[in-house]
């Protein structure tokens, strides 16, 4: 029980320090709309090629978007955690009785709540210029991506609390992300890529919720490639926490 209302505390913590100033929430969200508004466009002729899945561009796009989304989110609160890291805020919360988990779920509990609250807004957006959504598919999507969120979030925390520097995660952050979203899927599905390509991408985790994800929003709940998807979230997620946790014990400034 103590972690549970400990994780409370520091949730609202979190989320009135976000809600003071909301700029990485509203930057978050006008960059996936942009994509949405000026690049999805672009893949209508696409979607008559062979090899692009079925559903229309928008409709294979969205979800693309969700996890990107999902990747940019989940990685700006390790920014200010750096900052309470090199401010001696995190040493002082190491010297209360406050679960080590809660430090951790408080932040990263508040940053799915803000991808998500991103998500539905981007979604209605795309319903409004054509996309067409399952709906139970669409609150499976959401599911799967939470636990995308969580597991990003804790994996940034902790090289935030191992690197220390702003400029060392800064790089390495961006050094990570842009193979992993080109191999993902997320802009262009991979069924269009070569074949070496492909093979790479088997073994981007990304490409498997990309995949699952799209597929939920066209219907296909029962689709493999949707218990792929949740069950690799899962593993992934669970990792990624103990990792997190790991890093708040042993945080130093």
């Amino acid at each position: 029980m103590r972690v549970f209302r400990d994780t409370w505390l520091l949730l609202g913590r979190s989320v009135r320090s976000t809600l003071r100033n909301p700029t990485w929430v509203v930057i978050g969200l006008f960059q996936p709309v942009c994509y949405l508004l000026l690049f999805a466009p672009l893949l209508q002729p696409l979607s008559q090629v062979p090899g692009f899945p079925p559903g229309g561009a928008l409709t294979v796009f969205t979800p693309g978007l969700m996890v990107l989304m999902a990747l940019f989110g989940s990685i700006t609160t390790s920014y200010g955690l750096l900052f309470e890291l090199q401010t001696g805020v995190i040493e002082r919360f190491r010297v209360t009785p406050v679960s080590r988990w809660a430090l951790l779920l408080g932040l990263v509990l508040r940053d799915v709540l803000v991808v998500l609250a991103q998500m539905v807004l981007m979604s209605l957006v795309a319903l409004l210029i054509g996309a067409r959504i399952n709906v139970g598919g669409f609150f499976l999507a959401l599911a799967l991506l939470a636990l995308l969120a969580v597991c990003l979030s804790s994996c940034a925390c902790a090289l935030a609390l191992a690197l220390k520097d702003y400029n060392s995660l800064a790089a390495l952050l961006q050094t990570l992300i842009t193979p992993v979203m080109f191999l993902s899927g997320i802009l262009l599905p991979l069924t269009l890529a070569p074949p070496v390509l492909r093979t790479i991408g088997k073994f981007n985790p990304f490409a498997y919720a990309v995949d699952a994800a799209r597929h939920l929003f066209m219907g296909n709940l029962t689709d493999m490639s949707v218990a792929q998807g949740f069950g690799l979230m899962a593993v992934l997620m669970v990792l990624a926490l103990l990792w997190g946790v790991r890093s708040f014990k042993r945080a130093t400034a």
